[in-house]
């Protein structure tokens, strides 16, 4: 099993660690501990390893699945992992019923994150399928054309990341009418899903062939919490946890603690303030463009894939650029197979924000 490097994250490890300010981030600005009781009691493995049943069971009605479709993980990014393991590698759970291993196949809309094209390309195949810039717009045709007989799983993440398209209930609607017709799942992360003023229904609420994956991390600031789940057929949701027996075991007891807290309690609150801080902040962002002749396509969530501004060739070129001479980290289109963009995240703080896009002007100016 090979795996190729992650580029953001080798990105990151260059440059993040001495920058004053991270205008990459994906994610929104964190919420204090202090708002959330944080003694979950004796520090043991949270039993049973799958998630406490109750809020498993309370999680599933918002797709609505049963407790024992769901299974909480470290984040999404474990939740993904082990969704594509379950899907695309060998064993005797749900990638058994078809090919699996290197012939197993998986179609991956791009650009995304990187995780949801290199996971499924190390343990099977992957064809992308490329969103058209640059309204990025999706070709479901170009999704049908490039199912194989051994396709098990579509993968998409919605809104897009680093693009911040939000592909229409249509288009989704027909992303899982091709899963369902082909005898595969329609995989969807959807991290930043509740950051939209108007959420679609999630991909696992559409019917058997709908997969969901998210976590507490994007939408509600709680990215410590390392807490997520993924939503979906019993048969893909057992073997991912057969495989979680090898990861992690269970979810952390601290963040299903603090997540349970913030679904349960103070989720109106919660994502009512995320919303207006990220419109706030698109708003900025935009100003800022539009004062420096820069494009985007409005971005739903907290990422914008933005135009190289004249006078720069690539993406890393212009990243660099701005790092070495203002400390400021944006990320380089490159790490998303796109030289000619760039991507900036908004869900910082609000100074935070102010001054990287001052510190950015001074570059361009």
């Amino acid at each position: 099993m090979q795996i190729e490097p992650f580029a953001l994250e080798r990105w990151f490890a260059e440059y993040e660690h001495e920058a004053d300010l991270m205008l990459a981030e994906s994610g929104i600005r964190s919420l204090p501990a202090s708002r959330f009781d944080t003694d979950p009691g004796d520090l043991g493995y949270v039993i049973p390893t799958n998630g406490d049943p109750d809020l498993r069971a309370a999680v599933g009605e918002r797709y609505g699945r049963e407790a024992d479709e769901v299974l909480f993980t470290c984040g999404a990014q474990e939740a993904n992992f082990l969704a594509f393991l379950s899907l695309l590698g060998d064993g005797d759970g749900a990638s058994s019923s078809r090919s699996a291993g290197r012939n197993a196949h998986a179609v991956a809309v791009t650009p995304t994150y990187q995780a949801l094209h290199a996971v499924p390309d190390a343990v099977g195949e992957v064809t992308r399928v490329p969103l058209d810039p640059p309204e990025w717009e999706l070709d479901v045709d170009a999704v049908a054309d490039a199912i194989r007989p051994e396709t098990r799983v579509i993968v998409f993440n919605n809104p897009n990341n680093p693009t911040g398209r939000y592909h229409p209930i249509e288009t989704v609607e027909a992303l899982y009418d091709l899963a369902a017709d082909n005898d595969a799942y329609l995989l969807c992360d959807e991290v930043y899903r509740l950051l939209a003023e108007e959420p679609l229904p999630p991909v696992a609420s559409l019917g058997p062939h709908g997969l969901s994956t998210t976590s507490v991390t994007k939408s509600y600031g709680l990215a410590g919490a390392r807490f997520g789940w993924l939503v979906g057929d019993r048969e893909v949701v057992d073997e991912a946890w057969n495989w979680k027996d090898y990861t992690t075991i269970s979810p952390p007891l601290f963040g299903q603690h603090v997540a349970a807290q913030a679904l349960e309690e103070q989720e109106d609150e919660i994502l009512a303030e995320n919303r207006a801080l990220v419109a706030d902040h698109r708003e900025r962002v935009r100003e800022f463009l539009d004062e420096h002749g820069l494009t985007w396509h409005d971005p739903v969530g907290v990422n914008g894939f933005v135009t190289v501004p004249d006078g720069f060739e690539t993406g890393r070129e212009f990243c660099r650029t701005v790092v070495e001479a203002e400390s400021v980290v944006l990320a380089p289109g490159e790490c998303f197979g796109y030289e000619e963009y760039f991507r900036i995240g908004f869900g910082l703080p609000t100074e935070e924000l102010e001054e990287g896009l001052e510190r950015v002007g001074r570059v361009l100016e």
